[in-house]
């Protein structure tokens, strides 16, 4: 496994358990809306260097998805 592939999966399953503390999903809830976002497409793209960033980043640009 490349570093990047692990760091995309770990702060994937960070970003998951942020999601479903603040807003009491389940974990197929939070891994659904995370996953079928774009900012999730952008995270699991090595070239964009989002997973440079931190969870709390990363969750903040996907609320931004949101809005």
């Amino acid at each position: 496994m490349s570093k990047e592939t692990f760091m995309i999966e770990s702060l994937t399953r960070d970003v998951v358990a942020l999601l479903m503390e603040e807003r009491g999903l389940s974990m197929r809830e939070a891994m659904d809306a995370f996953c079928s976002s774009r900012t999730f497409d952008a995270l699991s793209n090595p070239e964009t260097g989002l997973y440079f960033q931190s969870p709390a980043y990363i969750l903040d640009e996907f609320k931004n998805e949101e809005l």
